[in-house]
């Protein structure tokens, strides 16, 4: 009998790379796709490796492939975007090993700064997609990407959502079949995308999706199951699960590839049926416009909105006319998400709110410098941005205009693009203030490594790259080293380096305070005989502090980590940090 096991969806992903025999795997770790490369570093005959970002760790999985091995690079969907150049010219080279690209979007928010619908990069790409609606799918269609990957000459893309990624379903368990190695032949026609060879290349992939349009009415991820046709749906994914749920008799087209589109095969459902509807695309209406360009009538998006994620009651709603409760608890208060007890980040934002400092913020978990208490993050675009964006505040009104801004950014975020917004700064003569929160982590997605770190995705220690360093090589002559619990140091160094008239880093140490291995050997306690009941500890807003009702403090010690900022800022002696 063949094993199971209770797998989520990124865990079957990368249980599939393994059965499928892939060679290599490079990431970025971004939610929700973190865990799939957290699952397929168990696996010794896999190379996998956290990269600096998602465009060096797909240039590595096309190398890969380049060379005949199967090879995968996984991202979230605004990691696409930094990926976007190497894959829009991977789609013109092709695949010698398959190659694959796994691309998790983020419907409804719940980790990201916008809503974006990764087949419609694809579609522009020229790029086939598939998108599985469960972790045995999710195993399952890693196979089949690398089957059209080598048969098609292209790389696929594999589309994940939140929910599959992190929902769980039992998963077969098969063995890994390892495919030989393709032989390497030098071929600039293909591999060299000069404009002469490009142009050449264009028509294979035109004439690739065509046969892939044509060839994918047969294919067994692409299945028409019909029951009621008076009524039927054409869905994919996620949302297959919710028409399953509130339709089981209606007829369902099941699209397992998304792009390019079936059309022989949605044609001859749409005749089949009497009402038609495109149903459950989250986010953009890609399948719905395609058909509806084939002059098939369906119902789709008129009813169904573009945004945030969807759920069976949505469509008990929209189709059934069913109003239906879709908050259980509807009393909860709201829980907003704050820093941790003893986060470095809120030691830094508390001496830049003292000073009344701006700061261009960037993407990881200081970004909550931007709510109360802190109110201390006023931008957050993409990773890398604060820097960049600094600098072009100061070159549309003139360096005095940021001796009250500052950018910051963490640690994994300077390392994925900060160090090029850096470069930018110095090399156009800016003369910003920067500061590194180093809290030696990818704190946001989980805590994974990165080259400043000194160790890799497998455990391997190796030389960390020191950020201290790396900002003295490109040219920054002001670059200070400060604890980040050092409130008055900290304070001091903002003051003098904001002052200054060109380019200065300050790198705020201290590790995260959920790390392995990080232990604070001291607790703080309250005393109340001393408490002036004058508030100025709880401005940091620490989830561990709270006011008993006669006005005191109160300090939780299961969630205190003894940082000692509470204690910094009482001027009256009322806290200690005492022995755990």
């Amino acid at each position: 009998m063949a094993k199971q096991k209770i797998m989520l969806g990124n865990e079957a992903i990368a249980r599939g790379a393994y059965e499928a025999g892939v060679k290599v795997s490079a990431a970025y770790p971004g939610t929700p796709s973190t865990e799939i490369s957290e699952n397929l570093v168990q696996y010794d005959d896999i190379y996998c490796e956290w990269s600096p970002n998602e465009k060096v760790a797909t240039e590595v999985a096309i190398g890969a492939s380049i060379s005949g091995v199967r090879a995968m690079a996984s991202m979230k969907h605004v990691g696409l975007n930094v990926a976007s150049d190497p894959l829009y010219t991977a789609s013109y080279i092709g695949a010698n090993g398959g190659l694959m690209m796994v691309v998790a979007d983020d419907p409804g928010l719940y980790s990201s700064q916008n809503e974006q619908d990764t087949r419609c990069v694809a579609r522009a790409a020229l790029v086939p997609v598939l998108e599985p609606s469960d972790s045995q799918e999710a195993k399952d269609f890693v196979k089949e990407a690398y089957r059209i990957s080598e048969e098609y000459d292209t790389p696929v893309i594999l589309r994940t959502t939140t929910r599959l990624a992190h929902s769980q379903g039992p998963v077969v368990l098969e063995d890994r079949v390892e495919p030989e190695d393709k032989p390497y032949e030098r071929n600039p026609g293909k591999n060299v995308m000069m404009p002469g060879n490009a142009i050449k290349r264009h028509l294979h992939v035109e004439d690739r999706m065509n046969r892939l349009e044509k060839d994918g009415s047969d294919f067994a991820i692409n299945k028409a199951e019909y029951n009621d046709t008076s009524i039927g749906f054409i869905t994919s994914g996620i949302p297959y699960q919710y028409v399953k749920e509130v339709f089981p008799q209606a007829s369902v087209l099941k699209l397992g590839m998304v792009n390019p589109l079936p059309r022989k095969l949605i044609e001859d459902f749409a005749e089949k049926v009497d009402t038609l509807y495109i149903v459950f695309e989250e986010l953009e209406p890609v399948i719905e416009e395609q058909v509806k360009a084939w002059g098939i009538e369906c119902i789709g998006k008129e009813i169904f909105t573009r945004q945030g994620e969807y759920s069976a009651n949505l469509l008990r709603e929209k189709v059934l006319g069913q109003n239906v409760e879709t908050k259980p608890y509807p009393n909860l208060p709201a829980r907003p998400p704050i820093l941790c007890p003893g986060c470095p980040h809120r030691s830094t934002f508390t001496v830049l709110n003292k000073l009344k400092i701006h700061a261009a913020g960037d993407i990881g978990c200081y970004t909550l410098g931007a709510v109360a208490p802190l109110n201390v993050i006023d931008t957050t675009v993409c990773m890398g941005a604060s820097i960049s964006t600094l600098h072009g505040m100061e070159m549309a009104h003139g360096k005095d205009y940021i001796k009250n801004w500052v950018a910051v950014i963490g640690d994994s975020t300077f390392m994925h693009t900060g160090v090029n917004s850096l470069i930018n700064m110095v090399y156009n003569q800016g003369t910003g203030t920067v500061i590194i929160m180093d809290n030696s982590t990818t704190g946001m997605t989980g805590h994974q490594d990165h080259a400043a770190t000194g160790k890799t995705l497998q455990g391997d220690v190796v030389p960390a790259i020191s950020i201290y360093n790396l900002c003295k090589s490109i040219g920054v002559k002001n670059v200070t080293e400060v604890n980040a619990f050092d409130l008055a140091a900290m304070e001091k160094t903002i003051k003098e380096e904001v002052a200054k008239d060109e380019v200065s880093v300050i790198i705020a140490c201290a590790p995260c305070a959920l790390l392995k291995g990080v232990k604070f050997p001291n607790k703080c306690v309250p005393l109340s005989d001393k408490c002036k009941k004058c508030g100025m500890c709880l401005k940091p807003g620490c989830p561990a502090l709270t006011k008993n009702e006669d006005g005191t403090i109160a300090i939780d010690e299961t969630m205190c980590n003894g940082c000692g900022l509470c204690k910094q800022l009482c001027k009256f002696d009322a806290i200690d940090c005492v022995a755990r």
